[in-house]
C-alpha cells in the first residue's frame, strides 16, 4: 500500500521520551555544543532575515524553561521558553507560527516536526498557568511534557484536539465528469477556496465528523469515507486528520456562517482557473493541498 506524501509530518525527529526524567543526560545534551536551541518568547520566535534561527545552547539567554525536543541529525534539539517581558529585541520582531509558515515552506520545511513540536508546548505552557482541578501552582516537569500541582500533585499533559479535513468528490472517479467540493469564507482574499474542515465533537467518530462537517458547511450529503493522512497543526494544539469522502447528494446551501460559498470543480475547471490566477489553493506544505493533488493527480499552479 502506498501512502500520500505529507510535507510537514514527513520529516520525524526522535523524542526520546526516556530522557525527559534524566537530569544528568539532560544537562550534558545542553552543555554540547552541536546542541542547537528555537528561543521561544512566550509563544513567539525571532527569524533573522526571514529564517528560522536555532542558536548553540552556548548562546541561548539565560532562565525560562528548557523544553527536549529530541535527537536528529546526529544532534540534540532544544527549545527555550522566556518571559515575553525580558526578550530581546523589539516586540514586532517575534512572530507566531501562521507568520512562520512561509519561511517553512521557503527554507526550512524538513524542521516542521520539530518546530511544530516546540510551538506547541510553547503554547501549552503558556496557557496552562493553574490546576484546574484545586487552582494551585503549576511546577514543570519532564523537560517541559508535564506539569504537577504543588498543591495537590495532579498533573497536566499537553492536549491534541483532532480536527477532520476531507476532499469529498462526486461523479465517476478518475473521469472528466468527477468533480471536487471546495469552500471559501469571506474573509480570504478573491479566488481563495480550500477543502472543507472542523474540529471533532465528543462521542464521535472521525469519520462521522467528516460528515457532520460537510452537511453542516454545505449542505452535501456523504456517504464512503476513506483515510487518507494526517499532519500536526499546533495552532494552537489541533493533529489535522485527512479523509476521503463521496458526495451522495450533492446539491450546496452553505450555512453563510464559516463558510460563504462552495463549489464542484471538474480537474479542467481547477486547471484552468488556477492557470488563470482566478482560482487560488491552499499551501504547497499543507495537507489540504495533498488532498486536492491527489484528487486531481498531479501538481496545480499557485498557491496561498
Amino acid at each position: 500500500m502506498s501512502f500520500p506524501h505529507i510535507e510537514l509530518a514527513a520529516h520525524p525527529h526522535e523524542r526520546v521520551g526516556e530522557r525527559r526524567a534524566d537530569d544528568a543526560w539532560l544537562a550534558a545534551a545542553w552543555a554540547d555544543p552541536e546542541t542547537r536551541v528555537l528561543v521561544f518568547a512566550g509563544t513567539r520566535v525571532r527569524p533573522v532575515d526571514d529564517t528560522l534561527r536555532w542558536v548553540p545552547s552556548a548562546a541561548a539567554p539565560q532562565g525560562g524553561e528548557r523544553v527536549l525536543l529530541g535527537e536528529r541529525d546526529g544532534r540534540v534539539w532544544f527549545a527555550l521558553v522566556v518571559d515575553p517581558t525580558t526578550a530581546e529585541g523589539e516586540p514586532e520582531s517575534w512572530v507566531g507560527l501562521r507568520a512562520l509558515l512561509p519561511h517553512l515552506a521557503a527554507d526550512a520545511v524538513e524542521q516542521a516536526p520539530l518546530v511544530f513540536h516546540a510551538f506547541g508546548l510553547a503554547e501549552w505552557l503558556h496557557s496552562t498557568r493553574h490546576c484546574p482541578r484545586c487552582g494551585g501552582t503549576l511546577e514543570v516537569r519532564m523537560a517541559g511534557h508535564e506539569l504537577e500541582c504543588t498543591s495537590c500533585h495532579r498533573r497536566q499533559f499537553p492536549r491534541t484536539d483532532p480536527a477532520v479535513i476531507m476532499a469529498i468528490s462526486q461523479g465517476e472517479p478518475g473521469t472528466p465528469d468527477e468533480q471536487l467540493l471546495l469552500g471559501r469564507q469571506d474573509s480570504w482574499p478573491e479566488g481563495r477556496y480550500s477543502t472543507l474542515a472542523g474540529f471533532l465533537e465528543p462521542g464521535e467518530t472521525l469519520e462521522d465528523a467528516v460528515r457532520r462537517e460537510v452537511a453542516e458547511e454545505t449542505g452535501v450529503r456523504v456517504g464512503e469515507v476513506t483515510y487518507f493522512g494526517n499532519q500536526p497543526w499546533p495552532l494552537p494544539a489541533s493533529l489535522m486528520v485527512g479523509f476521503l469522502g463521496r458526495a451522495t447528494s450533492p446539491e450546496i446551501a452553505v450555512d453563510g456562517r464559516e463558510i460563504q460559498d462552495a463549489r464542484w470543480f471538474s480537474r479542467a475547471q481547477m486547471s484552468a482557473e488556477a492557470e488563470a490566477g482566478a482560482l487560488v489553493l491552499p499551501g504547497g506544505i499543507s495537507i489540504s493541498r495533498s488532498l486536492v493533488e491527489h484528487w486531481y493527480g498531479g501538481p496545480l499552479p499557485g498557491s496561498w
